[in-house]
């Protein structure tokens, strides 16, 4: 099997993990939020956010601001923003893909459509990645085999000959499942990089 597709998962993967339920933890302790009552909310509405059925100023109507605050959405909204940060590291590894000139490089992440936006640009993606199979731009979120399966078709190849990097052992598993090469990142970009080299991907 030869790769010439490789799609990159984003938070945890190529930066930060934007809004997981780590940086979800701090939020309820900056903002001394109900942390129950956060949740639940979060909970029943996370899949319309990340499938682009909902915006993220409904969102925070749904989740924080559904009573008085003594903080500004501002606030809250840049706070969000804050724990998106890239993995200098992965991106590099990214860079001496892109500069064999032997791969389509793509994405394949679930966000919600205003902090992709914000993060494709905070990470410089926009230069490094042809295409962006995003949750919130497909209405597909990972690890729903049919996201997997859009990613293969609009790329126009075999599962075979794609290739995807994710943090996450499921969404790993569910790429396989349809016939994708796949792999675990975990944190270590020399480990990734014996790995993909063991699969035939030149990175230099």
């Amino acid at each position: 099997m030869t790769v010439s597709v490789i799609f990159f998962d984003v938070g945890g993967v190529l930066g930060t993990n934007g809004w997981d339920r780590h940086a979800r933890a701090e939020a309820v302790a900056r903002f001394e939020l109900d942390a129950e009552d956060f949740a639940e909310r979060h909970d029943g509405v996370v899949a319309e956010l990340e499938t682009g059925k909902m915006t993220f100023e409904e969102y925070l109507d749904r989740t924080v601001f559904c009573r008085d605050r003594g903080f500004t959405r501002d606030e809250f909204r840049s706070f969000v923003r804050s724990r998106s940060e890239p993995y200098p590291d992965s991106l590099a590894l990214v860079d001496r893909l892109a500069s064999t000139g032997r791969y389509l490089l793509a994405t394949l992440n679930n966000e919600s459509r205003e902090l992709n936006e914000y993060r494709i640009s905070r990470f410089g993606l926009g230069s490094r990645f042809l295409l962006f199979v995003s949750s919130c731009y497909v209405g597909l979120r990972k690890p729903e085999r049919e996201i997997y399966r859009l990613a293969v078709d609009v790329v126009n190849r075999s599962a075979a000959d794609c290739l995807f990097v994710d943090d996450r052992p499921i969404n790993v598993e569910c790429a396989e499942a349809v016939g994708m090469q796949a792999v675990r990142f975990d944190g270590d970009v020399v480990a990734l990089e014996r790995e993909l080299a063991a699969r035939g991907v030149v990175t230099r």
